[in-house]
């Protein structure tokens, strides 16, 4: 289980610091929470994740379900074992992935890296399916990414696959909704949502702690009515806010307040699935406690580092002449030990060393920027 201690609330915003603490450690809050989706930070191992200043990872449970499977994970002491990851971990219910593998494979949109999508006609409409998911009263069929046969996964099955993986903290199953879903289709997602965390909470293991998913698109009645039932939902120990954030930054800080205000104070609330570096500090004025993303680690892998200097891309040829470290500020490994000219060969020679150490720096500097943005919480700046 967990315990969630606010230890300081901003005077200027809605912003605030607190102390999660689970059976695997404290997390300082606000915190980013790195994505670790088959039981590994992409190109790193867990102590050099550890290294980089991650507090709290979340893994994949529909990838990790798919392969090796949570029975072996569970034969080897459970997630933290598999990985030696001795830090606390998050799981997802596989909700991400009824969007993902869903209508957002249909649309080509998505909410990691571009996440609002432009003007599109196409409306998803009540009773409407995806082309390789199937969305039912119950649960959600599945096409394995691994031997293409049918797999289904609802509330139950969630539930009893992440109390295998062992994680402190475990997401409710839910539907995230894609862009252009129709009002009443939100709505009827929205009745799957929350009859499905009265399962998850019947289903789930006593020592995890559940944190229930606010949904209901771009639609304010919606996304006040779902904060409202989960917030009301006994046995829920934080709050996810999920699907998709409607069509600018702008809308999304709109959904957020919607949101916020209809939680319970003394809960963690998690965004999920947002964490560029512009977006911190407004989330986090807003009142979110904690965010996920692949930015830094998805980034690192394309050549590409973050840098007081703003985001360098150093498969351009004029780095190769680039003697100075990537920050001078930065005291990570790698601005430690090499040079912006070495990197940049690494990367332009599609070298896999070239994105490990990308991802190192980058982790280490997002993990840092939220520490200096609790600092300014602390000092009444925020």
């Amino acid at each position: 289980m967990i315990e969630f201690k606010i230890i300081k609330k901003s005077k200027k915003s809605k912003a605030r610091i607190g102390i999660l603490t689970t059976p695997h450690g404290e997390v300082e809050t606000p915190a980013f929470v790195p994505v670790a989706t088959q039981g590994v930070v992409k190109t790193l191992t867990s102590e050099e994740a550890k290294m980089a200043g991650c507090q709290l990872l979340i893994a994949n449970t529909f990838h990790l379900h798919s392969k090796p499977g949570e029975k072996i994970i569970a034969e080897s002491g459970g997630l933290h074992q598999f990985m030696n990851w001795d830090r606390p971990l998050m799981t997802d219910s596989t909700g991400f992935q009824v969007f993902s593998l869903g209508f957002g494979s249909d649309l080509k949109v998505g909410k990691l890296l571009k996440y609002f999508p432009g003007e599109n006609d196409q409306k998803i409409i009540i009773g409407q399916q995806p082309n390789k998911v199937k969305i039912t009263h119950n649960g959600v069929f599945f096409k394995s990414l691994v031997s293409g046969d049918n797999i289904f996964i609802g509330p139950k099955e969630s539930m009893n696959i992440q109390e295998k993986l062992g994680a402190d903290i475990i997401f409710a199953f839910d539907e995230c909704t894609a862009p252009f879903v129709t009002y009443e289709y939100a709505k009827v997602a929205l009745s799957r949502t929350h009859r499905w965390i009265k399962v998850c909470l019947e289903e789930k293991d006593k020592n995890q702690a559940l944190f229930g998913i606010v949904q209901g698109s771009r639609f304010k009645d919606l996304r006040e009515e779902s904060a409202k039932y989960i917030a009301g939902c006994e046995g829920v120990e934080g709050f996810g806010i999920g699907g998709d954030l409607g069509n600018s930054k702008e809308q999304m800080m709109e959904i957020i307040s919607w949101t916020i205000p209809n939680l319970s104070e003394n809960k963690p609330r998690h965004l999920l699935g947002i964490g560029y570096l512009e977006d911190m500090e407004k989330v986090i004025e807003a009142g979110i406690d904690l965010f996920d993303c692949t930015v830094p680690t998805h980034y690192a892998r394309r050549g590409f580092a973050f840098t007081k200097e703003g985001r360098l891309d150093l498969s351009k040829t004029k780095y190769l002449t680039d003697r100075n470290s990537l920050d001078s500020n930065c005291q990570c490994e790698t601005c430690k030990n090499y040079k912006r000219n070495y990197l940049s060969h690494l990367v332009r020679a599609d070298e896999w060393t070239g994105s490990h150490l990308l991802t190192i720096h980058n982790l280490y500097y997002f993990n840092k920027y939220v520490t200096n943005l609790r600092e300014r919480i602390k000092n009444e700046e925020i």
